[in-house]
């Protein structure tokens, strides 16, 4: 007999821990721009699991390399060798032009490990004394949960109730350069780490100039710029990175999400040789980091970014995306912002108090998925393989909502 939604989300209210909060949809299938609900509804999947989809739901190049290497060796853990992690490192260093990688499976894996790699150097390059580096971060961050990280957070939900904090942390005004430049007075700072754009702020969009500008500054004060590209990097943006915009290369620069397509979790830290090699034997790694299924699946996953364009879909169907909403005659939205396929749409309350999440629900009866991040914005990325045609039909789904939603508000 077939189970209704209802269903599977009380196992997961009965079950689970509460820590998502998330819209009552229940997903069972997904391909390419689309998903599948239990009740067999299709969506137009317009947040791609956080930009972890950009080359859409179970793509075939992708699932075909994680099937075959599933059948051959999933793990060896770095006890040993195996075939495919070498190649891998090979192909994304050169893929991004770094000298090494260190692999790791998650996000916030990869954040931790580029702040430890930030530390190492300070104090075996740059001559930092002990215990004495300071790390800067931007006000609205978002670089994951870890204790770790959210000692750099301004968000109460991430960070109320969790203390004590990590020291060595110092957070200063994102996109504020002369805010950096003070902060870099500190001969101690190690490095600035900062969102190209911000993603779970709402996309923000610094200045243009401002990541290029802060790169200068870090340089000349001997410090390391870390860019955190788990959400904005591999082709979002309509570049392969963020920083791209500004032809600005990291020092470092974290990976994640859309590594392995969405199928596996896999993440990466690049940086050359001089930061790279501070870390010795025994003093970073991960059981699953750098597995035999994550490489082969991280390398299909590059592949098909760059064999299909997709940075290049993504800069073109961006400006029209952004264009349609901006077209949208409502009191309802506030600010459309964005680059590439990574856009938000700033939602004024209405109604009865009623938020962007009720946009949301109104969307998802419409065959869209999107969810909203703090009360008032809306997120829309859609996977990167999705065409024009496919992108105006959403546009269609969005801009009816919200003009029936402006009536209802104005009645």
């Amino acid at each position: 007999m077939q189970k209704d939604q209802n269903y599977y989300i009380s196992l997961e209210d009965k079950y689970g821990a509460h820590n998502y909060h998330p819209l009552p949809v229940v997903l069972e299938k997904g391909e390419g721009i689309y998903v599948w609900d239990t009740d067999g509804k299709r969506y137009f999947d317009f947040l791609s699991a956080y930009s972890a989809m950009n080359q859409g739901h179970c793509h075939p190049k992708i699932i075909k390399a994680l099937t075959d290497q599933a059948q051959k060796l999933t793990l060896t853990s770095r006890a040993f060798y195996n075939s495919a992690l070498g190649e891998y490192e090979k192909y994304i260093t050169n893929y991004f032009g770094y000298d090494k990688v260190l692999p790791m499976n998650s996000g916030a894996e990869a954040v931790e490990t580029a702040l430890k790699l930030c530390r190492k150097w300070a104090y075996e390059v740059k001559g930092t004394s002990e215990n004495d580096a300071v790390i800067l971060f931007a006000t609205e961050n978002f670089h994951g949960r870890t204790l770790g990280i959210i000692s750099a957070s301004t968000d109460p939900s991430s960070k109320a109730g969790f203390g004590p904090y990590l020291p060595g942390v110092q957070v200063i005004e994102y996109n504020n350069l002369d805010a950096l430049e003070t902060a870099l007075q500190n001969k101690n700072v190690a490095g600035f780490c900062v969102e190209p754009i911000q993603g779970e702020a709402g996309v923000v969009v610094p200045d243009e100039g401002y990541l290029k500008k802060a790169y200068e500054l870090c340089k000349a004060n001997n410090a390391l710029f870390i860019a955190d590209e788990v959400q904005t990097g591999i082709g979002r943006t309509g570049k392969l990175l963020a920083c791209d915009h500004e032809e600005v290369r990291p020092d470092i620069v974290i990976l994640g999400k859309a590594l392995s397509g969405g199928v596996f979790p896999v993440s990466a830290v690049l940086a050359d040789d001089e930061i790279m090699l501070t870390i010795k034997p025994g003093e970073h790694g991960s059981t699953f980091g750098g597995n035999p299924l994550a490489n082969k699946v991280a390398e299909a996953a590059l592949e098909v970014i760059k064999d299909e364009q997709l940075a290049e879909n993504a800069q073109r169907l961006g400006v029209i995306f952004r264009d349609r909403m901006e077209k949208i005659d409502s009191d309802l939205i506030e600010l459309v912002r964005g680059k590439g396929l990574l856009n938000a749409v700033v939602i004024k309350p209405f109604g009865d108090n009623k938020t962007a999440y009720d946009v949301c629900l109104a969307l998802r009866d419409k065959g869209l998925l999107a969810k909203q991040t703090h009360t008032h914005i809306i997120r829309f990325a859609p996977p990167l393989v999705i065409n024009e045609e496919q992108l105006h039909e959403a546009c269609d789904i969005i801009q009816s909502t919200i003009e029936e939603l402006s009536m209802v508000a104005s009645n």
